[in-house]
């Protein structure tokens, strides 16, 4: 399989992106091109990737049901949150078909002209995997119905009066979309997909099996019980997994451990202040001053933003997920409420 970029799969992070941020930091988000570090911890074919597995026995029926007919597969969109392995799993469709992968992103399609280069380029039953393809703008995605649909491609040739459409035949492709908002597509788009599935957070145990895999392939002695610390630190994702490994292997190699135990996963994780459920400093200073600063709530959501000295957006968006996905804060109609669980976190971390 080879695998063509155009564009970046991913947006770059702010440099001062958190340990345990879902989204790709600069040199993961270059990998996802993929050609580099991260790429050389992914699985390449249905039978590696671990979790997920009832997506897995969809799309491995899609690919054998596709090869015996010897058609294109059916375009497919991958959704959920970041970092659960949607740009992986479409480079695992492409090998397990034998085609080319081309990647790219909505936001590295401006011009007409960007899409309908790829387009034209694409030979029979390659796949085209557009990251974050929410975003893609109205043009764009005007361009893609009939690419879609019927593997044609419309143009508008001249201007005002002498204006004429000029239709243009495409080699069968795949589409393979991938979104954390799947509920920003527009309906036309979204009922264009053949296949529609979500990529849901992992448990300990994949996690645990992912990170024992992780470091095999970068050649760390990991006990079981050091990959299952790292697992419940992860909050769900590979791509946290794989990046707090690696910052484990990096004290690991610097204090000359040959072997990587619970206790070094520990203190490893402590110096970036990731805490044994996963939470890091800026967690933590939201629900202490939840808790301290204003009696446990309710706050509103800007009040709390002026007293961390985040951007409101950010807050929401970034810090307040996780904590609301694990039970330690509530968003009610009057602001945000630190919840029992949260406050007993906190004594626990004191």
């Amino acid at each position: 399989m080879a695998i063509v970029s155009s564009g970046s799969a991913g947006v770059a992070p702010e440099p001062h992106q958190r340990l345990v941020d879902p989204a790709p930091v600069p040199e993961e988000a270059a990998a996802e091109a993929p050609i580099l570090r991260e790429d050389s911890l992914r699985p390449r074919r249905l039978a590696d990737y671990i979790g997920q597995s009832e997506l897995k026995q969809v799309l491995g029926i899609a690919v054998e049901a596709t090869q015996a007919r010897e058609e294109a597969l059916d375009h497919v969109l991958l959704y959920g949150p970041p970092g659960l392995g949607k740009t992986t799993m479409a480079l695992v469709l492409a090998e397990e078909l034998g085609v080319r992968c081309r990647i790219t992103s909505a936001p590295a399609l401006e011009r007409p002209r960007d899409i309908v280069g790829l387009l034209v380029n694409l030979q029979p039953r390659e796949l085209l995997f557009i990251d974050e393809i929410h975003r893609l703008n109205r043009v764009a995605e005007e361009i893609l119905y009939p690419a879609m649909e019927d593997f044609r491609l419309d143009l508008t040739v001249g201007k005002g009066t002498t204006a004429r459409t000029r239709s243009l035949p495409l080699a069968p492709f795949t589409l393979v979309g991938a979104t954390t908002r799947a509920g920003s597509l527009s309906s036309p788009l979204r009922d264009r997909f053949g296949l529609i599935q979500r990529l849901e957070f992992y448990g300990l145990e994949d996690l645990q099996a992912i990170v024992q895999r992780a470091a095999g392939l970068l050649q760390l002695e990991l006990d079981s019980a050091a990959a299952l610390e790292v697992a419940r630190r992860c909050r769900g994702t590979p791509r946290i997994a794989n990046r707090l490994l690696r910052r484990v292997r990096d004290v690991a190699a610097v204090g000359g451990h040959g072997r990587v135990t619970a206790v070094l996963v520990h203190e490893a994780l402590s110096l970036h202040r990731v805490d044994g459920r996963g939470l890091d400093a800026s967690d933590r200073r939201l629900l202490q001053l939840l808790q301290d600063g204003y009696g446990g709530g309710p706050v509103g959501l800007d009040t709390l933003a002026a007293g961390l000295g985040e951007d409101p957006a950010t807050l929401e968006a970034v810090v307040e997920p996780f904590l609301l996905q694990q039970g330690l804060l509530q968003r009610t109609p009057r602001g945000r409420v630190i919840t029992e669980a949260g406050r007993a976190h906190l004594d626990a971390a004191a």
